[in-house]
């Protein structure tokens, strides 16, 4: 017994000993009484499901073919199409996992505020929602929204801005996610594209899966982003534009079903990916209020100027000694192996970059405290949005 009375050395043996079903034919079930089964033992493999999202997807849907056109060219999975692999390849990354400790829009945030990680969950919802009343490629759509945001770096959108400077071409959590972070997991061409032009500022995606995922993407923080600093005190939902409270409701359920039915209604009525005028207006100031009220609020930029400041320095800290660099995780090739890197080189750069970029906040915080020296003082704080 413990010191609260519990026997937990018998509830281990219980736990332990949970495989109590019987073995029959050659075969272990896992509940004393388990009956559970398809009710068949024809499998239903992977050329007989391509074949049968053929005929029920839309003509312009994309479809999956054997391994999917990747760079490095791989045997076809017998019961997963292409797609379906690279969402789970993305899943089980540790790029993906990460996610749950970098900021959204709240460094530091509480137990119902928004991560990353649930950003990529809600936009995932958002856009396989779309896709599958649209006959897209559900698969597709999935694996590339999970994967849009795993090139962001700590403290929220600040990151690009502080990584820019040490790299040609600038620092951008699109094309770096598609290009660097996600490239060890041999991605299909198509979803690769999704994740690197994902943005609006960037080119349209090659596939209407890309192109639902980029509106998926918009709808989702805006509507997200306003709930958490209702909830946090920062704006009340009276604030709210009158166009967008009368159209489309001042709750995140109803605006997240006003914005994707408008979607749908606008693609059947024209064919093309897009959103009805009224709701694509109501959005477009949905998100011109968060950006007013609350990413670009004083507080916020206090934020932006202390995590710039810090992974900046950090970056810097690592290029001057490539030695400190940790092994890349998820099969990652660096440009050079670190121990043969010299300090304050291009290649050193990089390789400073990529790792930065893949911290956690609270990581990169920690690392600023050992590595640096630096004082709580000097770190983001957790108060407000970056």
């Amino acid at each position: 017994m413990d010191e609260l009375g519990i026997d937990t050395a018998e509830r281990s043996r219980r736990w332990a000993a949970t495989m109590s079903g019987p073995r029959v034919a050659g075969i272990q079930l896992a509940h004393v009484d388990s009956w559970a089964g398809p009710g068949s033992t024809s499998v239903v493999d992977r050329i007989e499901r391509e074949g049968a999202q053929d005929v029920a997807m839309a003509r312009l849907a994309t479809r999956p073919h054997d391994a999917g056109d990747r760079l490095v060219d791989e045997p076809a999975d017998p019961y997963r199409t292409c797609f379906e692999r690279d969402r789970d390849r993305i899943l089980h990354a540790s790029a993906f996992r990460r996610l749950a400790g970098k900021t959204q829009v709240f460094v530091f945030p509480d137990d119902h505020q928004r991560t990353r990680l649930t950003h990529a969950l809600e936009v995932a919802q958002v856009a396989v929602s779309i896709s599958r009343a649209l006959g897209l490629n559900v698969a597709l759509t999935e694996a590339i929204a999970l994967g849009h945001d795993c090139g962001h770096g700590p403290g929220g959108h600040a990151s690009e801005d502080a990584l820019t400077p040490y790299l040609p071409g600038g620092y951008d959590h699109a094309t770096w996610g598609a290009d660097v972070t996600l490239a060890p997991l041999n991605l299909c061409r198509e979803t690769l594209d999704g994740i690197r032009n994902h943005s609006w500022s960037r080119p349209a995606p090659m596939t209407p899966e890309g192109e639902v995922v980029s509106w998926a993407d918009r709808i989702a923080y805006v509507c997200h982003d306003f709930e958490d600093a209702v909830a946090a005190g920062i704006v009340s939902s009276s604030m709210l534009p009158a166009a967008v409270a009368e159209l489309c409701g001042t709750s995140r359920s109803r605006q997240l079903g006003a914005f994707v039915h408008a979607m749908i209604e606008a693609t059947v009525r024209t064919g093309r990916i897009g959103m009805v005028d009224d709701h694509a207006g109501a959005l477009a100031a949905f998100r011109a209020f968060n950006y007013e009220h609350v990413y670009l609020r004083p507080a916020s930029r206090i934020q932006a100027v202390a995590v710039i400041g810090l992974l900046q320095a950090l970056v810097e800290h690592y290029a001057d000694r490539p030695n400190l660099l940790e092994p890349p995780l998820d099969g990652y090739t660096p440009v050079q192996p670190t121990d043969g890197l010299i300090a304050g080189s291009p290649e050193a750069m990089h390789e400073a970059v990529r790792y930065v970029s893949g911290m956690t906040d609270r990581y990169a915080c920690r690392q600023g405290m050992a590595l640096l020296g630096w004082g709580p003082e000097r770190l983001p704080q957790g108060v407000g949005s970056i």
